[in-house]
């Protein structure tokens, strides 16, 4: 009985801290009722600017690795600053407010209106610009939003909060549309929040991504990545490698879009690997793939002491010496079958599972492999001057993208150099449990109201829609 009243107080105490904290939201929302699309916009920029600028973009970097100890800080202040400024140049180009759309031909007219309270939960791996892109995305349809940050990003998040309100408050807004889940954040206050807010928006940990399904409420969740990348006999080699490593050690690959997985084809296969080594890559042997494993995975469990870490530290730390210590990243040679646990599996770290395939069809089953044991749904790449190559990936498998000659860690989140939305937040569609299958943006955070009038009557003879059927089956 003890056990149970203090389970119950537990759970009463978090859900009147949340309560507080959406009472408040929504009390600032109800100030932003008659603003108009300058006036969102306004905000918008406001809060861009809070982590865009220079100083703010670094102390946060800075932070973020000192706290967390993932990533680095040179990478993290080009993440803070390039996904803020991609992500403002998207909204400023779109409307959310009023009357954002019209088509006379089918009488059509589409305004736009606010979601609601938006919680949103952010990961560790990006403590302040998963926040901050979030915040944007959400006040640009006026809603309100409540950061649930990683515990372990806690210090972080809560100053990039604290930057953002403040911004807010310089334009002479309500700093309440953007709020943190007060400390300690746990399951339990996570929870209760999703099930206080009209709109779950969900990065990070599965566990949330499914108690976010579970709230009652809507919810936008994402799947884990485990990118395999395909080169293909037609692929500028150099290319290739100066684009995997440039995207693998971005950030010591804390992205989910890193690269975990490389297909060569054969006739290319050694180049390719010379290519990777020119560039900085180090191929491991049995011995050194071994000693990586062990250290890589504790009781088939990432080593937490070894994802998102420098190379050096990683070789140090996997006992790896003599060139290795010298290397940017370090390549493993692997076979199918893939299983969970083993180097087809996501990483988080500067290691990179290499295959060899046959020719196109072996490699697509090869990447098939790969996302059954994780990353269905996310991403895969291509390097190659054959878009009959491309295409028969995109055609083939279950993933929502699929980046043809693009540094993934870089681009699929959205690019300067692709159509993609700036996003920090990739859906992976209902292959990996989402409801989404695009990139997060603007449009997730609006509601819409059709206004239809009357148009000429379009009205098809039954000929026309059952002629053929009636010709080849009989009517």
């Amino acid at each position: 009985m003890t056990d149970r009243t203090e389970t119950l107080g537990a759970e009463e105490r978090a859900g009147a801290i949340v309560a507080a904290v959406v009472d408040r939201a929504r009390s600032a929302m109800e100030k932003l009722v008659d603003s108009d699309q300058d006036r969102a916009d306004e905000l918008v920029t406001a809060l861009a600017w809070s982590l865009y600028k220079p100083e703010h973009a670094r102390e946060l970097a800075e932070l973020a690795v000192r706290t967390t100890g993932l990533g680095n800080v040179a990478d993290k202040v080009t993440k803070n600053r390039r996904k803020t400024f991609g992500t403002l140049r998207d909204l400023s180009r779109a409307r959310t407010v009023g009357l954002i759309e019209e088509d006379p031909a089918r009488g059509l007219m589409i305004y736009a209106k606010p979601v609601g309270v938006v919680a949103a939960v952010t990961p560790s791996t990006n403590p302040a610009a998963t926040p901050v892109n979030k915040a944007m995305m959400a006040v640009k349809g006026r809603n309100a939003v409540i950061i649930a940050p990683s515990p372990l990003a806690y210090a972080t998040t809560s100053r990039a909060v604290e930057l953002m309100r403040v911004a807010l408050e310089g334009v002479d807004a309500p700093p309440d549309l953007v709020q943190i889940l007060p400390e300690p954040v746990t399951r339990r206050s996570t929870t209760a929040l999703m099930e206080a807010c009209d709109l779950s928006v969900v990065t990070g940990s599965q566990n949330n991504v499914r108690g976010a399904y579970r709230s009652g409420k809507p919810a936008i969740g994402v799947g884990a990545g485990n990118v395999p990348v395909v080169i293909d006999s037609t692929a500028d080699l150099g290319q290739a490698a100066a684009g995997i490593l440039a995207s693998k050690t971005f950030d010591n690959a804390t992205s989910c879009s890193s690269e975990n997985s490389l297909v060569i084809l054969d006739d290319v296969y050694d180049r390719a690997l010379d290519a990777l080594r020119d560039a900085g890559a180090y191929v491991v042997d049995a011995q050194e793939k071994r000693a990586i494993r062990d250290a890589l995975w504790v009781d088939g469990r990432l080593n937490r002491e070894m994802i998102a870490q420098d190379a050096d530290v990683l070789a140090r730390r996997a006992g790896l010496g003599g060139q290795a210590g010298a290397a940017r990243l370090f390549l493993v040679e692997d076979e199918l079958p893939a299983r969970p646990g083993s180097f087809a599996d996501e990483k988080l770290s500067l290691v990179l599972t290499v295959y060899r395939a046959g020719g196109i069809r072996e490699a697509i089953e090869t990447v098939r492999a790969v996302l059954e044991v994780r990353g269905r749904g996310h991403s895969c790449g291509i390097y190659t001057d054959s878009m009959e190559n491309a295409r028969l990936l995109a055609t083939e498998l279950d993933v929502v993208r699929v980046l043809v000659n693009q540094a993934h860690a870089i681009g699929n989140g959205g690019s300067f150099t692709n159509g993609l939305p700036f996003t920090l937040t990739m859906g992976c569609g209902t292959w990996a449990g989402n409801s989404i299958s695009e990139n997060l943006n603007y449009r997730h955070f609006i509601n819409l109201t059709h206004l239809s009038t009357t148009i000429p009557e379009d009205l098809p003879t039954e000929e026309a829609l059952f002629g053929d059927h009636w010709r080849q089956y009989g009517d």
